[in-house]
């Protein structure tokens, strides 16, 4: 596995697409948040709304980036004829895909905490945020993990798909959908099924920090849906990388 995590980091560092993608991740990410804390127009508790998760708007748009990377991490691979020297040199393939995995976390969750860390900082300096409160640790960490598990269910996407164009229209589908469901439903029963099983709208409520009893999901367990869908896409990717010729 040492040998191909270290095969995997020097395919990633070694191309300029990711560093450019994460940048840009944590670019926008600031922006967005920055962008939306400051459209509130107020400070402190006299907002009335949930100021923290405002601020993380952003992360609603860095993780189209991320996806983006996390697909690019094995689609180019199979664009370019390049997974048959992967899989010739690591023949289990559990291995070869567990090691993209690694090396593709590591930087999304560095991006991840620089995109938090810079996105509460601007909302702080715009709607003073409570910093040392739990729920806003809670709401920072959980952001950070977000964007790894989108990252992660990319790649077990783009794993079975093999096609870098599909994987990223069906993830961004996945990622944009459910929202958009959960806003034309109307029923409440279905409206609240919807957001529970959503990818971005189960994961996303990790981020709030106010009036929790009233979410369709909590934090945690959002968090954990979102994790469950990540889990499935790379069962999958490793199903297909398995018992399908490359």
């Amino acid at each position: 596995m040492t040998a191909a995590i270290r095969a995997e980091w020097t395919k990633l560092r070694t191309v300029a697409a990711p560093l450019w993608l994460l940048l840009g991740a944590i670019v926008l990410t600031i922006a967005l948040g920055a962008a939306a804390a400051a459209s509130l127009h107020c400070t402190g508790a006299a907002c009335g709304v949930d100021r923290t998760r405002f601020s993380l708007a952003g992360v609603q748009l860095g993780q189209a980036v991320v996806a983006v990377l996390g697909v690019l991490v094995v689609g180019n691979e199979y664009s370019s004829g390049m997974i048959h020297t992967t899989l010739m040199a690591i023949p289990r393939r559990s291995v070869a895909l567990g090691a993209k995995a690694l090396v593709l976390t590591g930087p999304v969750v560095v991006a991840g905490l620089v995109a938090v860390a810079g996105s509460l900082i601007a909302g702080d300096r715009l709607v003073s945020l409570a910093w040392t409160t739990g729920s806003t640790l809670r709401a920072a960490a959980g952001s950070v993990l977000y964007l790894a598990l989108i990252a992660l269910m990319s790649l077990g996407i783009a794993t079975a798909v093999r096609d870098s164009g599909a994987a990223i229209g069906l993830v961004l589908g996945l990622v944009y959908l459910f929202p958009i469901l959960a806003s034309v439903v109307s029923n409440p029963h279905w409206h609240k099924k919807v957001e529970q099983i959503g990818p971005a709208t189960a994961g996303l409520a990790v981020q709030a920090t106010t009036d929790l009893k009233d979410l369709p999901i909590g934090p945690w367990p959002g968090l954990g849906v979102l994790a469950l869908w990540a889990t499935g896409a790379l069962a999958l990717g490793l199903a297909t990388l398995r018992f399908r010729d490359a």
